[in-house]
């Protein structure tokens, strides 16, 4: 029942994520880009990649959209230090801190949990709630989201290289009729570009300092974080 209201809820902004990614690729073809010269000329190894991976981050995108980020289904073990993901995520965190009881969902939440009320539900890791894939990213999603901003910022670099080949800019009314769709495809695709890359850099630096976002923007508002502040003061 969760799946099916999230995707109720999010069919607006997958709709438009597909219907986008489908539009600027088109564009791209339509114009007198690179990828349509070499389609023209009968090299179709280029488009043909090009074609798969913006297929491949669509697919991540609805796969990252629509699985279970980490949901809290039942109450977990009495005591922080029994959660075995303790020992490899905090070690030699303090064993007399006890779980919260959610106040919504009332169920006890284990370590580096959190509910979000947008999913209603609580999430093991919680890092946010995307409103792009309108969904939780969490301890099961997490790692196919970064593999996802990857492959989708290689997607958007290679589509602003094949956008820039398509233009050719003339002081005219003509050119801006012709052009008028491969130049918004070209300034969307350069925003896209800039947040990807935002997103992607910050999440692997989270990674790599083993914190997630929410951590990282409340950690002076989490009981477990100031104990371990406190114990490594």
């Amino acid at each position: 029942m969760r799946q099916g209201a999230a995707w109720g809820g999010g069919s607006l902004v997958r709709a438009a994520y597909t219907g986008l990614s489908g539009g600027v690729t088109l564009a791209l073809f339509l114009h007198r880009t690179d990828l349509r010269k070499q389609e023209e000329q009968g090299e179709l190894l280029q488009p043909l990649i090009f074609v798969l991976l913006v297929l491949c981050s669509v697919l991540l995108y609805f796969v990252v959209s629509l699985m279970d980020p980490g949901f809290v289904e039942s109450d977990e073990e009495e005591k922080v230090g029994m959660n075995e993901e303790q020992g490899v995520m905090m070690p030699q965190f303090p064993s007399n801190v006890w779980l919260r009881r959610c106040g919504y969902c009332m169920l006890k939440q284990p370590m580096r949990a959190k509910h979000c009320q947008l999913c209603r539900h609580c999430v093991r890791r919680y890092d946010h709630h995307c409103p792009w894939i309108e969904n939780c990213v969490g301890e099961r999603n997490h790692p196919l989201f970064i593999v996802y901003l990857a492959v989708q910022l290689v997607v958007l670099l290679w589509s602003f290289h094949v956008a820039w080949s398509g233009l050719y800019f003339q002081q005219s009314w003509e050119w801006l009729q012709h052009n008028i769709f491969l130049l918004l495809s070209f300034l969307v695709i350069a925003i896209f570009t800039i947040v990807v890359l935002l997103l992607l850099v910050s999440h692997l630096y989270l990674v790599s300092c083993n914190t997630t976002t929410w951590e990282f923007m409340s950690h002076h508002r989490i009981s477990y974080l100031r104990h371990y502040q406190l114990q490594h003061a």
